[in-house]
């Protein structure tokens, strides 16, 4: 450990109040034994990467139809809970798309959109080129993190606004692509808000996106107005009675309940505990968390890989079906002292316990 000094905010009296604090270094075994050991798990299996995606859309677009149309209650139920499980699972390979080389998986990025990004209103550029910015070494836990709070010191009723507020996910998403998307393409100014202010997933209120140039810019607004043709389309079906507003509210439903499981799973992927001040990878890596086997249901709650999210701040260009392994073969090699030990932890409950603790303790 190297002692450093770093100011914290006293809460009653707003005054910066000095306190010792000890900044963690980086253990350069770890981060050897991370980059030696896994040099063999990097290409990524496309036919596995297919069908998962194909696999977990099909399962949850289907269900959603059952939910839909079932006279039952409990089969409504049944199988809007299985629509919400398989279309998070579909959705949240926009993480693996913000990593990815697309070259390793032609056309793995439109088959995304496609069959999961538009109808969920979440094109890749929500996610592309904010997410790595999230990586960068020198923005993890500070002001310009777009995927950074101190949630952990922050107020209490912090949490469960944090967690609640993403409920009104799919509205938020219909008045972005339906509404603010078509106005903003007949002002330049108001395009400019709109891109950076509103076309990016993260928690940072502060974190402006910058504006897309280039090839990057042409597949924006291209993905952009694929969105909102699709909206727009999906507003005037439900007015016109061509989807009936029962189908519409289940629908609803299920797509407020994905963004409730990604809200926790968010909650939990990390400590939340960084004021501001750069970290270290190693630092970086402790304030992530990993959620290994035997447990199962991280499977659920956090799929596509995200159960090692820790792992993944050490190796964020590994495919999400190599982290496993990876775990394996450090878990064996390092020792019991290793710091890659001490991220890995049980359950989401006892994250949650843990980070409300802390907002208790620190009123």
């Amino acid at each position: 450990m190297e002692p450093t000094l770093a100011l914290s905010r006293d809460s009653a009296a707003g005054a910066r109040v000095a306190e010792p604090k000890l900044r963690i270094v980086d253990d350069k075994t770890m981060l050897r034994a991370a980059a030696d050991l896994t040099r063999d798990l990097n290409a990524p299996n496309r036919g596995l990467y297919w069908a998962d995606l194909l696999g977990s859309a099909v399962l949850g677009y289907g269900a959603l139809v059952v939910a839909v149309l079932a006279s039952s209650t409990l089969v409504t139920v049944l199988a809007a809970v299985v629509s919400v499980l398989a279309l998070y699972r579909a959705l949240l390979f926009i993480h693996e798309v913000s990593h990815m080389k697309h070259a390793a998986l032609p056309h793995f990025r439109l088959g995304w959109n496609m069959v999961a990004g538009i109808p969920m209103l979440v094109p890749s550029f929500m996610y592309e080129g904010v997410h790595n910015l999230h990586h960068a070494k020198t923005r993890y836990g500070t002001a310009d993190d777009p995927e950074y709070l101190p949630l952990a010191l922050m107020k209490p009723w912090t949490l469960p606004l944090f967690i609640l507020v993403s409920l009104l996910a799919p509205v938020g998403l219909l008045i972005r692509f339906a509404i603010l998307s078509p106005l903003s393409w007949l002002s330049p100014k108001l395009r400019d808000t709109v891109i950076a202010r509103y076309s990016s997933l993260s928690i940072n209120p502060a974190f402006r996106r910058r504006i897309p140039a280039g090839e990057q810019r042409v597949l924006f607004d291209r993905l952009d107005a694929a969105a909102s043709v699709w909206a727009i389309a999906l507003v005037a079906m439900v007015a016109t009675g061509v989807i009936p507003m029962r189908g519409f509210l289940i629908g609803l439903g299920i797509g407020s309940a994905v963004a409730l499981l990604n809200q926790v799973r968010t909650l939990v992927a990390h400590l939340w505990e960084n004021e501001g001040e750069q970290m270290t990878v190693t630092a970086q890596y402790l304030d992530s968390v990993n959620v290994p086997p035997p447990g199962l249901l991280p499977a659920l709650w956090a799929p596509v890989g995200l159960r090692y999210h820790a792992l993944h701040h050490l190796l964020p260009s590994l495919p999400y079906h190599s982290l496993g392994e990876a775990h394996r073969r450090l878990s064996a090699v390092l020792e019991e002292g290793s710091p890659y030990h001490k991220a890995s932890y049980r359950s989401a409950l006892g994250l949650m316990h843990r980070i409300g603790r802390s907002t208790m303790v620190r009123r």
